[in-house]
């Protein structure tokens, strides 16, 4: 099985690709096969139907669609933007939904979220899920979250508190073990 995992954040230093380094090492101890990409990679225009009807597809939005494609599933890990996703996210899922056949239909997905506040960003997954599940994909029902997450890291970017990572671990091997289920 292979996951796409990304950090739906552009910021180098975020908490959000933090937690995704994280996760990769628990998913791939759990036996998932990883293709883990930055975020950045993807960079594309705002949606617009006539810009797509002119030009066809932004060179990003393709990347993306062929890299969710090429997976069984993906590990997306959001930060919250003002109590929902970040409007890159939701702008990169709005053009690679027009592409046909759907590239996100049949595939399902872990999300992840990590924050600096008490509610650790699942307003912000809540709201990444309609679209998502919208298009044909499977979300997994627990969504993984890390509040107070600027004091959650090591200094070498391991989670601080056992019990967060063993949350993490139970979530991931869960996702996993149904993933490897519905292949």
């Amino acid at each position: 099985m292979r996951l796409l995992a990304f950090a739906a954040s552009l910021r180098r230093e975020s908490l959000n690709r933090k937690l995704l380094r994280v996760a990769v090492e628990v998913a791939r101890s759990a036996g998932a096969g990883m293709d883990v990409a930055e975020f950045a990679e993807f960079d594309m225009p705002l949606y617009n139907a006539d810009a797509q009807a002119a030009t066809g597809f932004p060179p990003g939005a393709q990347a993306l669609a062929a890299r969710v494609r090429a997976a069984d599933g993906m590990m997306i890990v959001s930060p919250e933007y003002n109590f929902s996703m970040p409007g890159t996210l939701k702008n990169a899922i709005d053009w690679v939904s027009r592409m046909r056949p759907v590239p996100f239909r049949g595939k399902h997905a872990l999300l992840l979220a990590a924050s600096g506040a008490m509610a650790g960003g699942i307003r912000g997954l809540w709201q990444l899920r309609i679209p998502l599940e919208g298009n044909g994909v499977l979300v997994y029902p627990d969504m993984y979250t890390l509040s107070q997450a600027d004091q959650a890291f090591t200094p070498d970017g391991q989670l601080a508190d056992a019990g967060a990572l063993a949350r993490l671990r139970a979530m991931i091997e869960g996702y996993v073990a149904m993933a490897e289920k519905l292949r």
